[in-house]
């Protein structure tokens, strides 16, 4: 991994959420990996978040979007 600065608009991340790390999803109760992290728009409710992490299983399978605060650690269950 290039350790290169995180964009302005990531400062307030924690140091172990960026892309491409593992991560836990609480809610789904699941590991992931990070695959993006911009904001989003959610084009039927207009609700925009900012920061939004974009997961997916690692391996493959469908991304979903959830709350830069959502992901754990992925030892932190």
């Amino acid at each position: 991994m290039i350790d290169a600065p995180r964009p302005a608009a990531h400062q307030a991340l924690p140091a172990w959420l960026y892309e491409g790390a593992k991560v836990y999803d609480p809610g789904r109760d699941r590991e992931a990996v990070v695959q993006a992290i911009a904001d989003f728009e959610d084009s039927a409710t207009r609700r925009v978040i900012k920061n939004a992490v974009f997961l997916r299983p690692e391996g493959g399978g469908i991304e979903w979007i959830v709350d830069p605060g959502v992901p754990r650690p992925p030892d932190g269950r």
